[in-house]
């Protein structure tokens, strides 16, 4: 590796965590103040807030690591042309593309870490902080437990009137079983129970009703032990599930939500392809961040930060604007996902061409 790439490449990365190594901590203290006082009174154990500053720093750097990249490159490369070395690189015979080449090593580090981080560390850490706040500080409830509605595969329905998380337990349970347009059966309990220790449902005042060309047969018990095809927590999901999986249980757990036509599927979809593009996004805010900042301007170091920053808004604009479309409607998750990314890509491009030129 040549003197420029080993340079270059520690100004990349070293700026990058400097920049993560500063703001966390303050986004740590930002979040304190705001919350010592909800701390106090509802008197949450030390190891428990200890736990979920660690989730915290895990669940915010996974989410902005982008925008500090983004800024951290736009500095130490102002800071390069503002001291004439970009262009001192350039007139000693180094082509712009050569001069390049380290920063697209650096995004290609970046940018494993970041996938590593995002499909196997930052789910626990999602799981951690989201169990706390919504134990402590959110008032909506982590999940729907009231009128559960949910189809569990390609042939049956369940309801439930509500559901009880702790207990694993819901009232007034409904199976129904189709084929085609025709039931074939209803099972009906009053309550319905997971019996942890022997992997059952205990289900009270059970009955089933089959439907047969011949009529209906009727069969009912006081207590009846079974077992069926979904789990408890399929009776009521919780909303931030898909944040909390690693990469193949989410796979599986989209396959089991397309497979009973989940409300939710878009969601977790385009939590799968977040989890590809954010890291794949390193590259594409490399070329803008250099193609911005790698020219001396009159405005220096500062118009360069406020031109990032402006490009820098624009991009999570689109990405969390897309976002909510998806969340609100049917708008496509894989558009959402790679839309920015292309986007932002052809305009990184563009201005790395204009830029060399």
């Amino acid at each position: 590796m040549k003197i420029l790439d080993r340079y270059i490449l520690k100004k990349y990365i070293g700026t990058f965590f400097v920049l993560i190594l500063l703001f966390i901590p303050i986004g740590i203290m930002v979040d304190l103040s705001e919350k010592i006082d909800k701390f106090k009174a509802k008197d949450v154990p030390l190891d428990e807030t200890i736990l979920y500053y660690i989730d915290f720093t895990w669940y915010f750097a996974n989410l902005l690591y982008p925008i500090f990249l983004f800024l951290s490159i736009i500095w130490f490369t102002s800071k390069l042309a503002s001291n004439s070395e970009v262009i001192a690189i350039l007139s000693s015979g180094i082509s712009f593309r050569r001069f390049f080449r380290p920063f697209i090593v650096g995004a290609t580090f970046i940018c494993l870490l970041a996938f590593l981080v995002s499909m196997y560390i930052a789910p626990s850490a999602s799981a951690g902080y989201n169990e706390f706040r919504y134990k402590y500080f959110v008032r909506n409830p982590e999940r729907n437990t009231q009128e559960v509605f949910q189809q569990i595969n390609e042939k049956e329905y369940i309801y439930v009137s509500n559901y009880d998380p702790i207990r694993q337990s819901a009232d007034n349970f409904v199976l129904t079983h189709f084929e085609g347009n025709e039931l074939k059966f209803k099972i009906k309990a009053s309550s319905i129970r997971w019996q942890k220790e022997d992997s059952l449902f205990r289900l009270t005042k059970f009955n089933r009703r089959k439907f047969t060309q011949n009529g209906e047969l009727y069969y009912q018990e006081t207590l009846k032990d079974t077992i069926f095809d979904f789990s408890v927590d399929d009776l009521a999901p919780v909303n931030y599930v898909a944040e909390t999986l690693p990469l193949g249980r989410l796979i599986r757990f989209i396959q089991f939500e397309r497979d009973r036509g989940s409300p939710l599927l878009n969601r977790h979809v385009l939590n799968l392809h977040k989890r590809w593009s954010l890291p794949i996004s390193v590259f594409v805010l490399t070329f803008i961040a250099v193609a911005v900042a790698s020219k001396k301007r009159r405005g220096g170091t500062g118009f360069n930060l406020a031109l990032g920053v402006t490009l820098g808004f624009l991009f999570v604009f689109f990405e969390k604007v897309l976002g909510v479309l998806v969340a609100k409607s049917t708008f496509s998750p894989i558009i959402a996902a790679w839309f920015p990314i292309f986007l932002f890509a052809i305009i990184g491009v563009y201005l790395l061409r204009k830029t060399s030129s």
